[in-house]
């Protein structure tokens, strides 16, 4: 019974101790705005700076059409195919492992487009339709095999392969999602720093109050605890920060760039960063926070005795 009421006791401390230091890392905090501003503002700008150029890249795999059409293949038939020979050579493709869907543009529907295009008056003067039918087939593996094949069907009089530009595209992301990666290592890095260096400082200004708490028997945990909060709440403040100064980049982008989408007849938004995606970002921010002020903490009690005046 005494051995579980000391356990209790012990829990109770620990609990107290944590919420104390939680509550007063935050006072802390509040008490030098100026300090925590520029210090938060620094790591805002490093935490936003590679999440931008990830919410950049995202956009642009969008705006490209998530590279579903791009990798459409159109297969022009024959003229003398008939529209009932289209449709059944449609049946029969969507049958084949290596095609995901076929959709069939009849020559009546070619003309109507043109019509909608404002070639209206030439296309009057034609006697009859020239336009064949089209079969814009997308594959579901590689698209060149399947251009190929689809090249030696009798049927086919014309396949449209053009992959050059996505191939290019692709790259193009893979590169740029690299870079948004080794960006934020670097800046991530920098944020530590900072928080380090702050933390540091606080450090040095109580010298005196953790000499007394090692006179005491206090030990390292106890010490680094506050330390820890600290640089937590940094951490968290800056999150919130980078998630704002983003939501305010894409609200001043927002309405010029749908303007531009609009003048190339696209329905293109800017889409910004998700709820899940920011309470990450803020979460992810507080650990790193946490974990620049453990190392700071940690390496000045391991190196440097308090009571050395």
């Amino acid at each position: 019974m005494r051995e579980r009421r000391t356990h209790s006791s012990r829990l109770g401390t620990w609990f107290d101790h944590h919420l104390y230091s939680f509550v007063a890392s935050l006072g802390r905090v509040l008490r030098r705005p100026w300090a925590t501003g520029l210090t938060i503002g620094v790591m805002a700008v490093a935490l936003a700076l590679p999440l931008g150029l990830w919410l950049v890249l995202g956009n642009v795999e969008r705006f490209a059409g998530q590279v579903q059409q791009s990798r459409q293949i159109a297969v022009f038939l024959k003229p003398q195919r008939s529209v009932a020979q289209a449709q059944a050579l449609a049946q029969t493709l969507r049958g084949r492992g290596d095609i995901a869907g076929v959709a069939l543009r009849t020559p009546d529907q070619g003309l109507a487009e043109l019509r909608a295009s404002g070639l209206g008056q030439a296309i009057n003067a034609l006697d009859d339709n020239p336009l064949p039918s089209v079969l814009l087939v997308t594959p579901r593996g590689d698209e060149t095999l399947l251009a190929g094949s689809l090249q030696r069907l009798p049927e086919a009089d014309l396949v449209q392969h053009d992959a050059l530009w996505r191939q290019r595209l692709d790259n193009w992301l893979r590169f740029g999602l690299r870079v948004a990666l080794v960006l934020g290592a670097l800046l991530g890095l920098g944020a530590l720093l900072v928080v380090g260096n702050t933390v540091r400082l606080d450090i040095q200004s109580r010298r005196e109050e953790i000499g007394v708490q090692q006179l005491l028997g206090a030990t390292d945990g106890f010490i680094r605890r506050p330390f820890l909060y600290l640089g937590a709440w940094y951490g968290l403040a800056a999150g919130a920060a980078a998630i704002g100064l983003l939501t305010l980049a894409a609200l001043a982008l927002r309405a010029p760039l749908q303007d531009l989408a609009t003048s190339y007849g696209s329905r293109f938004v800017l889409a910004g960063i998700d709820l899940p995606s920011a309470l990450l970002v803020v979460l992810g921010a507080a650990l790193l926070g946490w974990f620049g002020a453990g190392l700071v903490t940690g390496h000045y009690l391991r190196q440097t005795r308090p009571t050395e005046t």
